[in-house]
């Protein structure tokens, strides 16, 4: 089958505020390619990281190392991390040095949709994509991801919709993280079936 055309989102795209960005991912299309073929999904569901004043953020108190070294580097990269057993990806944000990072929380699947079924071994299409765990082994990102840049293959953004309705509210998954867990910093597409919670 025909991989379809794309059109990579222009560098500045992730040039603006954390939480901005945060809510203009919603529509993007998050790509991978890879030796088995490509597959895409529509970004439904992120989550703001604004350190180093944001306790649940992995660069809080501008905390550096090998792990966050990337959340100081360009905007629009690529920050994957593993959590237990999942890897999950982030979009670099913010300026240099100054490190923040919008979680990927879940995607629609667009395209490559068979190679998905294969790689996450389940038969209910709602549950294909709808983590940031799950989306990440369905589309065959992992942590070689780490440090590239979003606008280029093989893992990059491209323009998708622009949603009609967003709604927010707290983080998911935050303890121990003051009054961060309060933060309304999860932004999703209103009704999409997609949304992890």
């Amino acid at each position: 089958m025909k991989q379809p055309r794309f059109q990579i989102v222009e560098k500045d795209f992730f040039r603006q505020p954390t939480l901005q960005l945060a809510r203009a991912l919603l529509g993007c299309l998050l790509v991978k390619e890879t030796e088995e073929g490509g597959a895409a999904g529509m970004i439904v569901e992120t989550e703001a990281y604004i350190g180093p004043g944001d306790r649940a953020a992995h660069s809080y108190n501008n905390r550096r190392t090998k792990r966050t070294e990337i959340m100081f580097r360009e905007p629009g990269s690529v920050y994957t991390y593993t959590m237990h057993t999942h890897c999950l990806v982030n979009v670099v944000s913010g300026e240099i040095n100054h490190p923040e990072a919008v979680l990927i929380r879940a995607v629609e699947p667009h395209c490559g949709i068979d190679l998905m079924y294969k790689r996450r071994n389940v038969s209910v299409e709602k549950t294909l994509t709808n983590g940031p765990g799950k989306l990440t082994k369905a589309l065959g990102i992992t942590m070689e991801d780490y440090g590239r840049s979003f606008i280029e293959p093989p893992l990059f953004l491209a323009e998708g919709i622009k949603p009609i309705n967003i709604s927010e509210g707290k983080r998911i998954g935050i303890q121990n993280s003051g009054e961060a867990v309060d933060y309304p910093w999860r932004f999703w597409i209103s009704g999409n079936k997609f949304v992890s919670k």
